[in-house]
């Protein structure tokens, strides 16, 4: 290992190294706050984000796994940042061991009791009827699941799938992980600077705020 120092913001300047030495991944502890210290969670991790496109594995408080091979879940939304995650699970394979247990998970929302946080939750769309709801349901996690099953083919590699249900992702997410044991999280993650990037990663944030699983932030050039 080799070792530097520079004089900065820590966010801004570790973003701007990683990003002249073309460094293939960033690793960094984080504290974790919960309830309203949340919006404080990842303060560098998130200006990191925003100064470069390097992958960023961000480690809790868990255990190191002492598995080689790891319980990995990639959390697809339906975006592109979500597919950057199974791509670069992919292109990385060696990361995650030698036979690692791979899951897509996806988090449709509840749609016969949508919840807005902080109201209570409200009716359905008029004459939106349960098999309707479900069907919209399993549209949205086939199109999520689609792009990522089309890059698994021919790599030899294989991926459960799980479907989520809920009004907040995050909680989701963070359930999910807590009793699934899992080793590491995979999510996508868009980057915004500047201002916006106070809410990078909201998804991250509540799932960083609720367990103690690493977290992989995937970001692509």
């Amino acid at each position: 290992a080799q070792a530097r120092y520079v004089v900065g913001i820590p966010g801004v300047e570790l973003g701007k190294i990683a990003a002249a030495d073309t460094a293939d991944l960033i690793v960094m502890g984080s504290h974790g706050h919960t309830g309203f210290k949340k919006l404080l969670f990842g303060s560098v991790t998130n200006a990191v984000l925003a100064s470069c496109t390097t992958p960023l594995l961000v480690l809790r408080g868990k255990p190191a796994p002492k598995n080689d091979s790891l319980k990995v879940a990639i959390a697809l939304d339906g975006s592109k940042y979500g597919v950057a995650a199974v791509r670069y699970f992919i292109k990385n394979r060696d990361l995650f061991g030698a036979a690692p247990m791979v899951t897509f998970i996806h988090v449709v929302p509840n749609l016969l009791n949508l919840v807005v946080p902080g109201f209570f939750g409200r009716a359905p769309a008029p004459g939106l009827k349960p098999e309707q709801a479900e069907a919209m349901q399993s549209a949205a996690f086939e199109n999520a699941m689609a792009p990522a099953r089309k890059l698994l083919e021919g790599t030899g590699l294989s991926a459960a799938e799980v479907c989520l249900f809920g009004n907040n992702a995050g909680d989701e997410i963070a359930a999910y992980a807590k009793k699934s044991k899992l080793d590491l999280l995979a999510l996508g993650s868009h980057g915004y600077g500047a201002l916006e990037s106070s809410v990078l990663g909201s998804v991250a944030t509540r799932v960083a705020a609720q367990c103690q699983v690493a977290l992989l932030l995937v970001r692509e050039k």
